[in-house]
């Protein structure tokens, strides 16, 4: 009897170890295949429209939180693939000596679209682009071309800075405003250089002070720099850096001035002195782009996209509304109508401030 009973327990030990074991293998096998599936419809397959899913791969120069020009292009990115069901992948901080290995890596991956987010990365696109034909590139801020696949897209800056100098000059008490640029390139410059044109649209007499940090992330350079003009009696400031434009957001703050954000909305970073911001809105350009490509529409050639699209213009941000001059919101509407129209040639303006 002793005996069976150990018999007995040993062949449910046994059985119930068999089960176990062939549960746990089948699970693997299930949860394998899933994914397996999962990710082969969302890399080859748009379950909406049974069509290839686009594969769109951005390269930023600096860190997507830097409440600006990276950040508004992650916000692009992000949109598209929300909205137009693309697959995306992105890439921060690229330095230029990376430029070219990023650039070549999302290409053999199989990515459809890449963008470099920046002027700086348009030398490296033109080489890279001629060994993937049926990769179309887009440079960022730039007006470049190269058949059959290289394409340049520009929130034109010209504008933005117009309407920032124009209303820096509307609020300014001193009749001093300053604007900090990062590197001198021509987007930093031709922003400069609207700037300029509207604050003296606005108000000939108005003193406009400029300067160059040569950096995008170097903050303490460009915060000292404007400093620098508030101790020269500037009570308006406007900072065009990438990430070291927060510099320039935390000298206002210090000094109790007022700053005019730049490329993404900064009234979240500084709402006390942040009086409104002049946008680059990439995601209505990414967005513009990218259909155009889903369209077939696509061609090697610069485009570019301003007040008219509504990519450019004045963010208010509401804690400053009411302690707005009288009129102030009135005239800049009127003045974006003017750029809308064509009553106004920003581009001309701008010209003769060089």
């Amino acid at each position: 009897m002793k005996r069976f009973r150990i018999l007995a327990l040993g062949l449910a030990v046994i059985l119930l170890l068999t089960t176990l074991l062939v549960a746990g293998c089948g699970g693997k096998k299930e949860s394998g295949s899933q994914g397996q599936t999962a990710q082969s419809g969302q890399t080859d397959q748009n379950k909406d429209t049974g069509k290839k899913q686009l594969k769109v791969a951005l390269l930023l120069p600096g860190p997507v939180n830097d409440n600006g020009w990276n950040a508004t292009a992650y916000e692009g990115l992000k949109k598209a693939e929300k909205e137009l069901g693309v697959k995306t992948a992105y890439r921060e901080s690229v330095s230029q000596s990376d430029q070219a290995d990023a650039l070549r890596a999302y290409a053999t991956q199989g990515f459809d679209v890449i963008i470099g987010h920046g002027f700086e990365f348009g030398d490296s696109i033109k080489k890279i682009a001629k060994d993937f034909p049926n990769v179309k590139f887009i440079v960022t801020s730039s007006d470049i071309s190269q058949a059959p696949n290289v394409a340049s897209l520009q929130v034109l800056n010209v504008q933005a800075g117009f309407f920032g100098g124009a209303l820096a000059a509307m609020v300014t008490k001193t009749g001093k405003i300053g604007y900090v640029g990062g590197m001198d390139i021509p987007p930093i410059t031709n922003a400069m250089l609207g700037f300029k044109a509207g604050a003296k649209l606005v108000n000939p007499k108005v003193e406009v002070k400029t300067a160059m940090t040569g950096s995008f992330d170097d903050v303490a350079k460009a915060k000292e720099t404007a400093r620098a003009f508030i101790d020269q009696g500037v009570d308006v400031v406007l900072g065009n850096a990438d990430q070291a434009g927060l510099g320039v957001v935390q000298a206002a703050q210090e000094k109790g001035v007022m700053d005019i954000g730049y490329d993404h909305d900064m009234s979240n970073v500084a709402p006390d002195t942040v009086v409104a911001t002049t946008p680059q809105s990439y995601p209505i350009a990414i967005d513009y782009i990218i259909k155009e490509i889903m369209n077939g529409k696509f061609e090697a050639k610069y485009y570019p996209i301003g007040a008219k699209e509504d990519a450019t213009g004045i963010v208010w941000n509401p804690k400053w509304e009411s302690k707005l001059p009288a009129g102030v919101k009135d005239k800049m509407t009127q003045l974006i109508n003017d750029v809308k129209s064509g009553k106004i040639d920003v581009e001309k303006l701008a010209a003769a401030e060089k």
